[in-house]
């Protein structure tokens, strides 16, 4: 596909896949890989499963024919229930769906499905092209991750991914449309997004759009995360390292202080 790093087209057996995320009974990735790049992207160890050797973020395998694998099981003698992500590997608005719609077409499948409560959590303003389908489910809502409102920050963290600002013009469009919509603030950037400026500016912002269910979560320092974010660090922030590392060392420590700014902003923490 012109335009789009190393794509592949693959088959997938099923579409719905048992999950041990808290909440929920599946999770839904039309996607393999995702083009976003986001430095901190914790799903990076999914690299090891994919068959490629290019680095995490460069590539995008379609499970093309997920839709019919998703209508397969919906119509089984015995038929899913619960709550289903969409997506927690991957992002099913990435700049691929653009052009294949896997996920709209699962979205007009899941449609049908009484049994299923859907939630999604993109990074992309390119949900809204759905807005039509998402009416038609009643179970379902729409999250949106955010780290910073700050445009250039994001450039250099999620450079694939929407703008913020485009991110909360679609959050927007949801709400004013009846569609519920949650933001997840995550993760709080050591330094950069941690800072009472940053995160009330970003409050400010999510106010304005009526977003009201707020989440956030701190970094979690895997290893692998942490080696990627230093590096940046170094280059773009470098004042802002000796925050990383205390993230690093003392993870709990840095969990509570931020907990705190939290709270005085009316946001939870999980």
């Amino acid at each position: 596909m012109a335009g789009m790093p190393l794509d592949r087209e693959i088959n997938c057996k099923t579409a719905l896949t048992k999950t041990g995320i808290p909440g929920f009974q599946y999770c839904l990735n039309p996607y393999v890989g995702c083009t976003h790049s986001c430095v901190y992207c914790y799903a990076s160890f999914m690299g090891r499963f994919t068959g490629h050797r290019e680095p995490w973020g460069t590539y995008v395998d379609a499970k093309v024919n997920i839709a019919q694998a998703l209508a397969k099981q919906l119509n089984a003698r015995r038929v899913p229930e619960g709550r289903v992500i969409i997506s927690s590997v991957t992002d099913a608005y990435q700049p691929a769906e653009a052009h294949y719609g896997l996920t709209r077409s699962c979205l007009e499948a899941l449609a049908c499905c009484q049994s299923l409560e859907v939630e999604i959590l993109t990074k992309s303003a390119l949900v809204v092209r759905d807005l039509s389908i998402l009416k038609e489910m009643p179970r379902c809502s729409v999250g949106f991750t955010l780290t910073t409102v700050d445009e250039k920050v994001a450039r250099v963290f999620e450079p694939g991914a929407s703008p913020p600002g485009l991110r909360l013009a679609a959050a927007r469009q949801l709400v004013e449309a009846g569609i519920a919509v949650w933001v997840f603030v995550a993760p709080v950037l050591p330094g950069v997004g941690d800072s009472e400026k940053a995160l009330s500016a970003l409050f400010k912002e999510l106010k304005r759009a009526g977003v009201k269910d707020i989440m956030a979560d701190t970094l979690n320092p895997y290893p692998a995360v942490l080696q990627r974010l230093k590096k940046v660090y170094r280059t773009h922030f470098p004042a802002a390292l000796a925050d990383l590392e205390l993230c690093a060392a003392e993870p709990g420590l840095y969990q509570e202080s931020v907990k705190k700014s939290l709270r005085l902003l009316g946001a939870g923490l999980i």
